[in-house]
């Protein structure tokens, strides 16, 4: 758990001052929060809900972006009391880091604009239409290339220092074509310390096992070979920068 000084200085005053409430805001009040923050100018309205947080269309000036507010009661996340507050502040912040690193190294990710406590704003994927689809629910015209190209992605994030640690057709958008990876949320940072680096790597391989295991059975439904023989391996030869690993050839 994060300590106390991690906080931004608004929620340490709310906290001090009890004018923090302690059960989960209404969505209303969410959208009123993201507003008060200065993080948008206009909620347009929700996008969906994950296991932790709720994700919003809204508009920052003349741009749509999307506002991803972490709940602080409603969630899978076992804090209580006041320290919630810290908690869902510091699983924002990590996500909106990784985030970052991964755009910086040009991963197939949103660009992160703007964090404020429990709630971030990025980019928004889609058109007109409305947001782009997830993966799961989308029929590929080009399946062999998006699986190719999705490939690619999960090694441009490696490259950045980012190892997905849920990655399923669930959280893969499809825009115009192309994947686009979201929910960074729990993912591992694993060129820098925290833990040991054999540890670090240990989970890298594991988060990237399962997630070459499921997209290779959802592409399967194409026919389409998803190789993976040898993938995890030169991923994590890529990222392991202290020597600590050993790769089959």
């Amino acid at each position: 758990m994060p300590n106390t000084p991690y906080l931004d200085a608004s929620v340490r005053w709310k906290l001090k001052s009890g004018s923090i409430a302690f059960r989960e805001p209404r969505t209303a009040e969410v959208a009123a929060q993201l507003l008060d923050n200065g993080l948008v100018t206009e909620v347009l309205g929700t996008i969906g809900a994950g296991k932790e947080a709720d994700v919003f269309l809204a508009r920052d000036g003349n741009r749509l972006v999307v506002a991803k507010s972490y709940r602080l009661y409603r969630t899978s996340n076992r804090s209580r009391g006041a320290v919630k507050a810290d908690g869902m502040g510091h699983l924002a912040s990590r996500e909106f880091e990784l985030l970052g690193y991964a755009w910086a190294h040009r991963a197939p990710v949103p660009e992160p604009f703007q964090r404020e406590e429990n709630a971030f704003t990025m980019e928004f994927v889609g058109d007109g239409d409305g947001p782009a689809p997830q993966l799961r629910r989308t029929q590929l015209d080009a399946p062999a290339d998006f699986a190719r190209e999705l490939l690619r992605g999960i090694d441009d994030l490696a490259h950045a220092g980012v190892v997905h640690t849920d990655l399923s057709p669930f959280n893969i958008l499809v825009h115009r074509g192309h994947p686009v990876i979201i929910d960074l949320g729990k993912g591992l940072r694993v060129d820098r310390l925290g833990a040991s680096p054999w540890i670090r790597l240990s989970e890298a391989r594991t988060a990237l096992e399962h997630a070459l295991e499921t997209l290779r059975r959802y592409f399967a439904r194409y026919d389409v070979p998803f190789e993976t023989e040898g993938i995890t391996a030169q991923i994590l030869r890529d990222i392991d920068r202290f020597g600590v690993g050993t790769y089959p050839e």
